[in-house]
C-alpha cells in the first residue's frame, strides 16, 4: 500500500510538473534575442523556426536545436544547438542576451569577424563549440569569464594574436581545442594552473618558445592526458621534468624546431601510448626504457637526426577526436 502511494505521488508530481511547463510563459529576453537571432539567420535554420516562442507556443513545438527549461514562473532557453546549416555572417551577438545558457553549439557553420566580448555575460555557459567557421581576429579576454566553462573549441577558424591568459581563469575546464587558427606567441604557462584541464590542442598555429617555459609552474597540468604542440615553431629540448605529468597519454611534438636528447625520463610515464617526435631536429638516440614500456603503441621519430639503427614503434596515424570525444 505504501509504495502504491509513492507512485501514485511521483505521478502527481510528474504531472503537475508538466502542466507547470505548459503553462509557463518564455522570459521576454529570450523570446527577443531568438527571434533577432532569427532574423539574422539564413533559410535553413528559420524554416524550422516556427511561432514567436522559441520554447514552444501551444501546439507548436520548441525550435530545432533551441532546449529551455523552467525556472519559477519562466521558461529560459539554456541550449543553442545550430551546427552544419552553413549560417552565414558575423557571430550573432544577441546570443549574449541568452543569459541562462548552458550549452552553446555553433560548430561547422560560416561565421565570419570576431567573438563579441559580451560573450562573457554568459556566466552559466558550460560548453561553447565554434570549431570549423571562418571566425577571426584575437580572442577577447572577457572568455576568462566564463568560470563554469568545461568544454572549449575555437579550433579551425582564423583567429590570431596570442592565447590570452584569462583562459587560466576557468577552474573547471577541462577539454581545450585552439588548434588550426594563426595565434602566436607562447602558449601560457598559466594554463599549468588548471587542475582539471584533460586536453590541451594547440597545434597548427604560429607558436615559439620551449616547453620548459610551458610546464615551469611546479605541479602544473596535474590531470593532463593528451598534449598536442605540434606544427609550430618551438624550439630547445624536452626536459626531464616534462615526465612530472603523470597522467600524459599523448604527446605531439611533431613538425617543430626542437633538439637534443630524448631524456629517460619520459619512459617513466606510466601511461604514455603515443609519441610523436617527427620533424624535428633531434639526436642520440632513444633510450630502451621507450621499447620496454608496457603502454606505448606508437613512437614516431622521422625526420630528427638521430643515430643510425633507432626505430620506431607502431604504424603512424593522425589523431583526430569526434564529436563524443569532445562531448566525454
Amino acid at each position: 500500500m505504501a509504495s502504491f502511494c509513492s507512485l501514485t505521488l511521483i505521478l502527481i508530481s510528474i504531472f503537475a510538473f508538466s502542466i507547470s511547463i505548459a503553462n509557463s510563459k518564455t522570459l521576454k529576453r529570450d523570446v527577443k534575442a531568438l527571434n533577432e537571432i532569427k532574423a539574422s539567420l539564413g533559410w535553413r535554420v528559420v524554416y524550422a523556426w516556427i511561432g514567436d516562442d522559441p520554447c514552444g507556443d501551444g501546439d507548436l513545438p520548441p525550435w530545432s536545436g533551441v532546449t529551455c527549461s523552467t525556472q519559477g514562473d519562466y521558461r529560459v532557453v539554456t541550449e543553442l544547438e545550430v551546427y552544419a546549416v552553413s549560417i552565414v555572417g558575423p557571430f550573432p551577438i544577441a546570443v549574449t542576451n541568452l543569459l541562462d545558457l548552458t550549452r552553446l553549439d555553433l560548430h561547422n557553420n560560416k561565421l565570419t569577424g570576431p567573438i563579441p566580448p559580451q560573450i562573457g555575460r554568459l556566466r552559466r555557459l558550460r560548453m561553447l563549440n565554434l570549431r570549423w567557421n571562418k571566425l577571426q581576429d584575437v580572442l577577447p579576454p572577457e572568455i576568462g569569464e566564463l568560470k563554469r566553462l568545461t568544454h572549449l573549441s575555437l579550433s579551425f577558424n582564423n583567429f590570431k594574436g596570442e592565447i590570452p591568459r584569462e583562459l587560466a581563469n576557468l577552474p573547471e575546464l577541462r577539454y581545450l581545442y585552439l588548434q588550426e587558427n594563426r595565434f602566436t606567441g607562447r602558449v601560457p604557462a598559466e594554463l599549468g594552473t588548471l587542475q582539471n584541464l584533460r586536453h590541451l590542442d594547440v597545434g597548427n598555429n604560429h607558436l615559439v618558445g620551449t616547453i620548459r617555459e610551458l610546464i615551469r609552474i611546479e605541479g602544473g597540468f596535474p590531470v593532463l592526458r593528451n598534449l598536442y604542440l605540434n606544427n609550430n615553431y618551438l624550439t630547445g629540448g624536452i626536459p626531464a621534468q616534462l615526465a612530472n605529468l603523470t597522467n600524459l597519454e599523448i604527446l605531439y611534438l611533431s613538425y617543430n624546431k626542437m633538439s637534443g636528447a630524448i631524456p629517460t625520463a619520459l619512459a617513466h610515464i606510466p601511461k604514455l601510448t603515443y609519441l610523436y617526435l617527427d620533424h624535428n631536429q633531434f639526436s642520440g638516440r632513444i633510450p630502451d626504457a621507450f621499447y620496454k614500456h608496457p603502454f606505448l603503441k606508437e613512437l614516431y621519430i622521422e625526420g630528427n637526426a638521430f643515430r643510425p639503427g633507432v626505430n620506431p614503434i607502431g604504424a603512424h596515424k593522425v589523431l583526430e577526436l569526434s564529436d563524443t570525444d569532445f562531448l566525454v
